[in-house]
């Protein structure tokens, strides 16, 4: 979070006003007075492709490789690499220069898929089972075919090539093709006759409108004829993506400099490329289960508050894991320090059972006496100017060095010095600043020519590393984590990336503002960015930046809990304009009664889904899915859902419509096709491909569940650990038959990397006369506390019987009085549901008669 610099020479009112302002412009560039200084958060203007300076190029000749071509350009070279069935590299270097590949690539060693290739004097062509390239060879361009012949996706006439340094790619398309993906950008989800750009930005305060945020991910996607190609852009300049803005026929994209590298990844189903491009990028790792839970933060807690709002949680019952250090708790800003007091505030928390995250920022402070600035001057570990003097920027502890994160030594010397912070009991780690910000810099950042060296010797300029030094940054937290909690999952949580740290990291998208805009903003942000191979992303619940008209409202709070409580990574978290009579707290009871009790409410549903959710994480660990999806994710046959971004999947089965506008009690909600629905609250069935218009008073957040679910989820917590899960309810809604492949382990360790898990294939079908349960365990390496599964069925009739085999399930009285009993079943007339207790162990078909 970037907060007010110091040295403001003003009232922190009139430093709030004018953040106001900001709001306009999407930047903190205002006109103030000559004694007021403010610092430029976005990058200086962008650097338009001189159309008329584009040279095409040609094939003058070839050489057949093992996996692809080598095409001779002239000055320039060409590979065309075939990866894997569906997937290809494209690089165009200057004669001589290596073929680029940054941090942000996981996998280097692929398969080569068996091809075909054949040769006109026109074209040169490589065939997989999955796709053809047809390379054009006067003017050189690209063209992607599926099997059945049809073209994914072309080269324009503009073509590929270099203008005065820049790489640049065009490519055609069309008006029925949309584009989705990008990482963290504002606006609204399909990015189609957009100008989007990426140079990683400490955007406080931005808006819909704001070009540069904090996050480059240089991937999208395209759908077009309802299918689906990904395309990565591996270049770590600032880039450029005129998607169809200019004219309806083409799209181009291109950088400052580096070279042109990109993947081409066909699907044709959206998750298909998104599992291919997190097999090259990399996938999250499945989180440690307490970081699923709910957070609460704000910068400018003081010990006791830390503890006090911690405890009011605990006294209202209101769902809570984790509490967030911000940069108070450090010796005047100093990285790797504490604050006594803070110290003290920790020790309690986790001895009342919490979870504590505390910041860190990359700036260290320049002070001769102190430990980690002497170490890294002694070993050289600087960010340095041209001269080869080290930089220095003015940051929150005031004249800071920065560390040279593109070498291990360095990364390796933070990862150690993290054992400050966890040997105190810190359980995750929330890197800020990492853009890297600097207050006094040129737009807020380094100077472009700042000098990084690399574990060659070899100079890279910061206008190359900028936008990977968060990414590095969260490598070497990540692997700090490991070195100083040993086989315990790390969390690390970065406001900075680029493709592929989701490998490391969740996502925050920085300083939102507590309005309704950024309400609306979220919700496709977040679909975006989970497109984009990034499943753990969440957003200030309730707003950070406040200024004169942008406090959170009862209402505005509300409907916001309603969505956060569902966002992968849920945290409450705001700024300390208290202090300046802006507004008060924003903990869940400070908006009185009636917010207080939707807070619960919905924060104890998500503990309630809470084996689902975790379950919807490890998915996100084998295939690279989203937990939180746009409609079209999963429904891209249905061209309805293109452009819907004020609704979105939790997971699998559930639909989320929320109330986003200011006085909204009732909203039309989109069923997608193909599917029958069920309305959560009242157990009405629709079909798909229709609209509704259904109530949402402030307390009612709409959801819809996908019909022939089961959705597993346990009794209310007050904490991941407050007591082991030993009955775990299977929410079945059954049109004809549902299955779920439920996973377990520890939630904690890394142990079920060497197996130590549990996977429970769940099964109920509608018979002709009866209705059927069945569990296989499929993988049991793992000791459980589950003793049972209650099996809850929505929408049903009473039972004649309920039987395994010979042995007749009893009828219980109530559903308290099941729940005392090893098995048997209730029914509830008034809400339509059957109960029937389980026992794990139970190895014959349930029937229900």
């Amino acid at each position: 979070m970037r907060k007010k610099l110091k040295g403001w020479s003003m009232s922190k009112k009139l430093a709030q006003t004018a953040m106001c302002l900001s709001l306009l412009a999407g930047t903190v560039a205002v006109v103030l007075p000559a004694n007021v200084a403010f610092a430029e958060t976005q990058p200086e203007a962008d650097t338009p492709l001189d159309k008329q300076n584009l040279k095409p190029l040609s094939v003058q000749s070839l050489e057949a490789l093992e996996n692809g071509v080598k095409l001779n350009l002239g000055d320039y070279q060409g590979f065309i690499r075939l990866f894997d069935e569906d997937m290809a590299k494209i690089s165009v270097v200057k004669n001589g220069e290596a073929e680029f590949e940054s941090q942000g690539i996981a996998k280097k060693n692929w398969k080569t898929p068996e091809f075909k290739t054949t040769e006109t004097d026109k074209e040169y062509t490589l065939s997989t089972n999955e796709i053809t390239v047809k390379i054009n060879k006067s003017p050189f361009g690209v063209k992607f075919l599926d099997k059945q012949g049809n073209v994914i996706n072309e080269d324009a006439a503009q073509g590929v090539g270099y203008e005065n340094g820049k790489p640049y790619v065009f490519k055609k398309t069309d008006s029925n093709e949309n584009f989705y993906g990008f990482g963290e950008q504002s606006g609204g989800l399909n990015k189609r006759g957009k100008s989007l750009g990426m140079w990683n930005t400490d955007a406080y305060s931005y808006n819909k409108n704001t070009k540069y945020l904090y996050t480059s991910i240089p991937f999208f996607i395209g759908l077009k004829d309802k299918k689906a190609y990904g395309i990565f852009f591996d270049n770590t300049y600032r880039s450029y993506y005129e998607m169809a803005s200019e004219k309806d026929d083409y799209y181009y994209f291109y950088a400052n400099g580096g070279t042109l590298t990109y993947y081409f990844i066909n699907g044709p189903e959206i998750g298909d490329v998104i599992d291919k491009y997190t097999d090259l990028t990399g996938k999250s790792e499945t989180p440690p289960m307490w970081s699923l839970g709910f957070h609460q933060s704000k910068w400018g807690y003081t010990p006791e508050e830390l503890v006090s709002v911690a405890n009011k949680y605990r006294e209202k019952q209101i769902p809570l894991d984790t509490m967030h250090f911000d940069i108070d708790y450090m010796d005047e800003y100093r990285v790797f320090t504490w604050n006594d007091q803070y110290k003290e505030a920790l020790k309690t928390l986790k001895g009342q059972g919490f979870h504590a995250v505390t910041i860190n920022d990359p700036a260290v402070k320049q002070d001769e006496n102190y430990r980690i600035y002497q170490e890294g001057t002694k070993n050289d570990f600087w960010a340095k100017n041209p001269d080869g003097s080290t930089f220095i920027g003015e940051v929150w502890p005031g004249k800071s060095a920065f560390p040279n994160f593109l070498k291990q030594d360095v990364r390796n010397w933070w990862a150690d010095n993290l054992g400050i912070l966890f040997d105190e009991g810190v359980d995750g780690i929330w890197n800020d600043m990492n853009e890297p910000a600097v207050f006094d810099g040129p737009f807020h950042t380094m100077p472009l020519d700042t000098v990084f060296e690399d574990d060659n010797g070899e100079k890279v300029l910061h206008t190359e590393y900028h936008n990977l030094y968060g990414h590095d940054e969260a490598e070497a937290t990540y692997n700090g984590a490991l070195k100083n909690k040993p086989n315990t999952r790390p969390f690390v949580l970065t406001r900075d990336m680029y493709a592929g740290t989701q490998r490391y990291a969740a996502l925050w998208t920085g300083d939102n503002v507590s309005n309704w805009e950024h309400l609306q903003m979220s919700i496709p942000m977040n679909s975006n960015v989970g497109m984009s191979g990034v499943p753990f992303v969440g957003n200030d619940i309730g707003g950070f930046a406040k200024s004169p008209g942008n406090v959170p409202t009862p209402e505005l709070f509300a409907r916001w809990i309603e969505v956060g409580a569902f966002l992968p990574f849920a945290r409450d978290h705001y700024d300390n304009s208290a202090k300046s009579g802006l507004g008060s707290g924003q903990e869940p009871w400070e908006f009185g009664k009636e917010v207080e009790d939707i807070s619960r409410k919905y924060i104890s549903m998500r503990y309630e889904l809470m084996p689902y959710l975790y379950n919807q994480f490890k998915k996100s660990a084998e295939n690279g899915q989203p937990v939180q999806q746009p409609l079209v994710y999963q429904f891209q046959d249905d061209k309805k859902t293109y452009n819907i971004e004020d609704q979105f999947m939790f997971g699998d089965s559930l639909m989320l419509a929320p109330v986003v506008q200011e006085g909204q009690t009732s909203r039309e909600v989109y069923l997608p096709a193909g599917e029958t629905w069920v309305d959560y609250w009242t157990g009405k069935e629709f079909d798909g491909n229709q609209t509704i218009t259904v109530n949402a008073d402030l307390g009612t957040l709409p959801i819809f569940v996908k019909n022939n679910s089961i959705i597993p989820r346990q009794e209310v917590e007050q904490h991941t650990d407050e007591k082991k899960l030993e009955n775990l309810i299977l929410d079945v809604y059954l049109n004809d038959k549902a299955s779920y492949s439920f996973y377990e382990d520890d939630t904690k360790t890394l142990d079920y990397k060497q197996g130590e898990y549990n996977v429970t294939a769940f099964h109920v079908e509608k018979k002709d006369n009866h209705i059927e349960f069945e569990q296989d365990k499929k993988t049991q390496n793992y000791t459980s506390d589950i003793k049972s599964y209650t099996l809850k069925l929505h929408i049903a009739e009473e039972p004649k019987k309920v039987q395994a085999a010979d042995n007749k399930y009893a009828k219980a009285g109530s559903a308290e009085e099941l729940n005392k009993q090893e098995s048997g079943y209730y029914f509830d007339s008034g809400e339509k549901a059957l109960y029937v207790k389980i026992p794990v162990n139970e190895n014959h078909k349930v029937k229900i008669q």
